[in-house]
């Protein structure tokens, strides 16, 4: 039973929301600045899950996260997906005009570039954490400064919103994974999308053939990134999401690809929270 559930961000961070929507207010939350400091409470024990951003519907995947996951041997037991609204907040009673900076997190500011090309008197600046700004406004009482953040963090922090869905296209999708250090206990009736990791040999056509062994198994492909293997330049590994309507097909494909691919990894076995 999850107990305990590690977020990158505080209370009122888009992490958060997603605790509360995929478990209940009962989880305890353990607030993380990093998605290092994340992993390290669940690894440590302090924390029985993480939940990790890993890729956004805007700016693509986070290639961090599908690192930390590799590195760390974890695995996915679940997934969520968020309809991201970024809002413009600050102290009550400011206008626009008198906002001199804009405090959020990298990914936030880039998914809302687009809005603040009509105010150039504002200038943007990389934080750690969306809610955190929206945190550090009210009890430093900071004004001229404005954070980009949840509706929740607003709420929480007694913030006026002065712009609401300010992200350049409306709607705004993050896939939020669940993460634990043992594969859950979910039925394989249950399960119809797995993640895996595999490395293939360097040689014409390697690729092709093991997707086609995973349409040939009845897999959907519904995600493939690569990643740079650090210590050999120019390989890769290759990160794939596969949907399917029976385990079987799944267990058939798997077995093959432990025969023909290198380094082959079950990241995760999960039900698709798409269906």
């Amino acid at each position: 039973m999850i107990k305990s559930v590690a977020i990158q961000g505080i209370k009122g961070s888009f992490h958060h929301i997603v605790s509360k929507q995929f478990f209940d207010d009962t989880v305890a939350i353990d607030e993380c600045l990093s998605f290092d400091i994340a992993v390290n409470s669940l690894l440590s024990g302090k924390s029985d899950t993480v939940i990790m951003a890993i890729e956004n519907s805007i700016a693509g995947s986070i290639i961090p996260n599908y690192a930390l996951i590799d590195t760390h041997n974890l695995h996915i037991i679940g997934e969520h997906y968020l309809d991201v609204q970024h809002n413009l907040m600050a102290l009550p009673n400011q206008s626009l005009s008198a906002i001199k900076e804009v405090y959020s997190h990298p990914m936030a500011l880039l998914q809302c570039k687009e809005f603040f090309k009509a105010y150039p008197h504002i200038k943007l600046i990389e934080d750690k954490d969306t809610a955190e700004v929206a945190q550090r406004i009210k009890e430093q009482n900071l004004k001229g400064v404005a954070a980009i953040a949840s509706g929740l963090a607003a709420e929480l922090f007694e913030l006026e919103i002065l712009a609401e869905s300010i992200q350049t296209i409306k709607h705004n999708e993050t896939r939020f994974v669940i993460v634990k250090t043992q594969n859950s206990e979910i039925s394989e009736s249950d399960i119809n999308k797995a993640s895996i990791k595999f490395e293939l040999d360097h040689k014409r056509g390697s690729l092709a053939t093991v997707l086609n062994v995973m349409s040939d198994c009845k897999l959907n492909l519904t995600k493939i990134q690569s990643l740079p293997k650090i210590n050999s330049p120019w390989k890769y590994a290759f990160f794939v999401d596969v949907t399917f309507d029976a385990y079987e097909d799944f267990k058939k494909a798997k077995s093959i690809l432990q025969i023909m691919a290198q380094d082959l990894k079950i990241l995760g076995e999960y039900k698709n929270a798409k269906l």
